[in-house]
């Protein structure tokens, strides 16, 4: 009888509980056959459980409201809305009301915290996963450049920081404030993980500058016309230490380009 090869996709079934009944012994008596993938799911059993007990409080939390269609097609509608209400207010009651309506303009937020406020919800979204955190693997690193620095309208290729002990999971494609956005995926051996979250912006070049609303935690500059966003634990000096390393390696890709001009 000619044994049927599992797959990379039946063994991370295997490790979530999800492979069919049917194939449960076929996986289980490869394992036992072929060392190299035991060991290799041994591995992702470990890491998932890593995940999980450092996650899991953030994976039973709503879907955040920045990343849903309704909210990304409310958000202008919104805000026109605002502006006619307040010019209608201003007009019928006076100075009074012309004054609270500046206020509360001046209290909207700004492109760079809305930009931040999405970055930091798609970290809670996607760092809880375990088998589909990215749409492009960080093997295929070349690929990954290529399509998201097309898409986003910029050249960017995701920072190198194995140094500080990081490896590149991957990234994806997703709706920002103000187009697409490039987000990339970073993993610590231990299961920690750090985003960096990319996008065109209008916004004057910034310093970095640091967010915590919550258990998550984000520094965030702009450069060049492009705002960048590292989210990941709130340990502010961690955190710090890594947007200083993505800093670098970016700084350096865009001499290096600049000088071979």
């Amino acid at each position: 009888m000619i044994e049927t090869p599992v797959t990379e996709d039946e063994l991370h079934a295997y490790i979530d509980g999800e492979l069919p009944a049917d194939r449960l012994a076929a996986v289980e008596a490869w394992l036992g056959g072929h060392p190299e993938d035991a060991a290799k799911v041994a591995h992702w059993r470990t890491q998932a459980e890593q995940i999980r007990a450092r996650y899991g409080a953030v994976a039973k939390e709503d879907v955040p409201a920045q990343l849903r269609l309704d909210r990304l097609l409310r958000r202008k509608r919104s805000w026109i809305g605002i502006a006619a209400a307040a010019t209608i207010a201003a007009f019928m009651v006076g100075g009074v009301a012309g004054w609270m309506a500046r206020g509360a303009s001046a209290a909207a937020p700004s492109p760079i915290e809305l930009l931040t406020e999405d970055a930091l919800a798609a970290h809670r979204l996607y760092v809880v996963e375990v088998r589909h955190p990215v749409e492009v693997p960080g093997a295929e690193r070349p690929h990954l450049t290529q399509w998201l620095s097309k898409r986003i309208g910029y050249d960017l290729a995701p920072p190198e920081l194995d140094a500080i002990g990081l490896k590149l999971v991957g990234g994806r494609l997703l709706p920002g404030p103000a187009g697409a956005a490039a987000f990339y995926m970073y993993e610590r051996a231990s299961g920690e993980r750090f985003t960096l979250y990319c996008s065109r912006t209008k916004a004057a070049a910034t310093a970095m500058r640091f967010s915590a609303p919550g258990r998550n935690a984000a520094l965030t500059w702009v450069d060049h016309g492009v705002a960048y966003v590292i989210a990941g634990p709130s340990e502010r000096d961690e955190l710090t230490r890594v947007a200083k390393a993505a800093y670098e390696q970016i700084d350096a890709d865009k001499a290096e380009k600049k000088s071979g001009t």
